[in-house]
């Protein structure tokens, strides 16, 4: 079983690395590219899948800090797969309440699944667009607390976070 959970934490962190590495960003132009990031994200979410089906969520006891992170990525990448990032989703929020994964990861792919069912983030951690270099959020259930919400799971304030992205 030691073995078994060591290859596993090694192939969630490969496939965490191949995400990075790949050349494809979700939001190009390039039709080609978009497909190729489609194909790597759903046989990404498909694997993850079959993870949990097996695992549960992969916490940090089980398969280290690393790859527990890995596993998050690949849920919050899974944008195709909703049945993927709801499930992640209630196994990850189920691991939170039990100490074994972070509120914050658990907060950006609880707004990244909302987002995805055409609903209104909590935290603000998805950005729709840039208007005049500056990054917006998807719609926020409640904007005047967006702030509040995202210290209480260890989120920077919105303004410090969009700064990393913003275009000069």
């Amino acid at each position: 079983m030691v073995d078994e959970v060591a290859e596993l934490a090694v192939e969630l962190t490969d496939m965490a690395a191949a995400d990075h590495r790949s050349a494809v960003h979700p939001n190009s132009d390039n039709p080609v590219e978009q497909l190729a990031w489609r194909r790597l994200t759903a046989q990404h979410g498909d694997r993850l899948g079959e993870i949990m089906d097996e695992y549960g969520w992969p916490t940090q006891e089980l398969v280290g800090e690393e790859a527990a992170r890995a596993a998050w990525l690949i849920a919050q990448h899974a944008d195709r797969q909703l049945d993927i990032q709801r499930r992640a989703l209630r196994l990850m929020r189920q691991a939170v309440s039990a100490g074994s994964a972070g509120p914050r990861e658990l907060a950006f792919l609880h707004d990244r699944t909302l987002v995805n069912e055409g609903r209104k983030q909590i935290y603000g951690t998805q950005i729709a667009g840039v208007k005049d270099g500056v990054p917006v959020p998807w719609p926020c259930e409640e904007p005047e607390r967006m702030d509040e919400l995202r210290a209480e799971v260890g989120i920077e304030p919105f303004d410090e976070y969009v700064a990393k992205f913003a275009m000069v």
